[in-house]
C-alpha cells in the first residue's frame, strides 16, 4: 500500500530528472530536479500523512494502527526515499539509469 501511494511521486521526479536531461548534466539535473519538485512533493507527503493520521482518534484499535503505520510509511518516503534514497540510485547507476530508453 505505501510502495502504490508513494509511486506516483517517484515517477514524478524521474520525469522531472529525464527532462533537465537537455540542459545539465547528470549530477546537476538531479539536484535541479530535486530541488523544483521538493516543495510540492514534500507538502503532498505531509498533507497525505496527515490524512491517515486523521483516523487514530478513533476508538477502533485496528484503525489507529493502520492510521499510524500509513502516516509513519509517507513521512518516511517523503523525507528518505524521495529526498535522498532516489537521487542517490539515480548518480550511482549514471547512464543505466536509463535502460532500456536513451536519453
Amino acid at each position: 500500500m505505501l510502495v502504490a501511494l508513494g509511486v506516483d511521486y517517484n515517477i514524478f521526479l524521474m520525469s522531472r530528472i529525464w527532462d533537465e536531461t537537455v540542459r545539465l548534466g547528470l549530477k546537476h539535473r538531479t539536484r535541479e530536479a530535486v530541488g523544483r519538485t521538493g516543495g510540492v512533493f514534500t507538502s503532498a507527503g505531509i498533507i497525505l500523512a496527515g490524512t491517515f493520521a486523521a483516523v487514530m482518534p478513533l476508538p477502533l484499535r485496528d484503525l489507529v494502527q493502520l492510521g499510524f503505520a500509513v502516516a509513519i510509511g509517507v513521512l518516511l518516503d517523503t523525507f528518505v526515499v524521495r529526498t535522498v534514497l532516489v537521487p542517490a540510485i539515480v548518480l550511482l547507476l549514471g547512464r543505466r539509469n536509463w535502460w532500456p530508453s536513451r536519453v
